[in-house]
């Protein structure tokens, strides 16, 4: 079995004493690819030492997330700019609107994020979108944006059916990932309702652990959890769903358009 973690940050020091360990761990698990959003400036040189020290199953992506867009965005932007420029990164995040936590750079943070969607066209790379509190707002800035050479996933996809539906009229996937599992959280019920096609499948690790692990610091390994959950509601082989969210990840993240 295949699996593909598109959304996981085991670059954070919360994996320093055990990430080799949590690496082969994934590997067991059926995780070949685990692909690393970047968080800011901040963050770059652990991914960096990352992806070097296990190039074969971890894959950089390039961005400045929403709640790190403070007073510095320029010089953080400059930066994003000058390491895509590179072409060492098969994707443009983690990058959107949150304004969950605080609402003191919401213009700047919709300023940063139509920034980084026209530095994906440019480079031809997906984009991974967080959203949290803004899905109106990060929605209108897609929409305005997109073009035939803009494609990506909304990463950590709790919405309605609707909101689902206005996601893959984009022509994006989304990202589902432990949340799926937590008994309360009504996402079973909405991904029962969603086409394979416009899933892929994600952690979000060290964050949002699936049962039975909730409330214990996540790994890439439990993606199986998250894949076994999707394959009983929808009453299909969890080989399916490695199989099919796997190749929609590798037509986002691994085929230039």
């Amino acid at each position: 079995m295949f699996l593909t973690d598109t959304h996981s940050h085991l670059y954070l020091d919360d994996f320093d004493e055990d990430r080799e360990e949590v690496m082969l761990n994934a590997i067991k698990n059926g995780v070949e690819r685990i692909l690393l959003p970047n968080i800011d400036s901040t963050t770059l040189h652990d991914l960096k030492m990352m992806t070097a020290a296990f190039p074969e199953h971890s894959f950089a992506m390039m961005g400045l997330h929403p709640t790190s867009v403070k007073e510095n965005y320029q010089d953080e932007l400059t930066l994003v700019a000058q390491e895509l420029k590179t072409g060492n990164y098969c994707g443009v995040g983690e990058i959107g609107i949150d304004l969950y936590w605080d609402r003191t750079f919401e213009e700047a943070q919709k300023q940063v994020f139509r920034t980084q969607l026209q530095l994906a066209k440019k480079y031809r790379l997906a984009v991974s979108i967080h959203t949290r509190n803004a899905f109106e707002y990060t929605y209108q800035i897609v929409k305005e944006e997109l073009t035939d050479d803009m494609k990506g996933v909304f990463h950590c996809f709790t919405g309605t059916v609707d909101e689902a539906k206005q996601i893959m009229d984009l022509g994006f996937k989304m990202g589902i990932g432990g949340i799926v599992t937590f008994k309360n959280s009504g996402l079973a019920e909405v991904v029962t309702q969603l086409p394979l096609e416009a899933l892929v499948l994600e952690t979000d690790a060290p964050y949002l652990t699936p049962a039975p692990f909730r409330g214990k610091r996540n790994q890439s390994a439990y993606l199986l959890y998250v894949a076994q959950k999707i394959a009983e509601i929808k009453n299909i082989a969890v080989e399916k769903v490695a199989e099919m969210t796997s190749m929609n990840a590798e037509n986002l993240f691994f085929k230039k358009l």
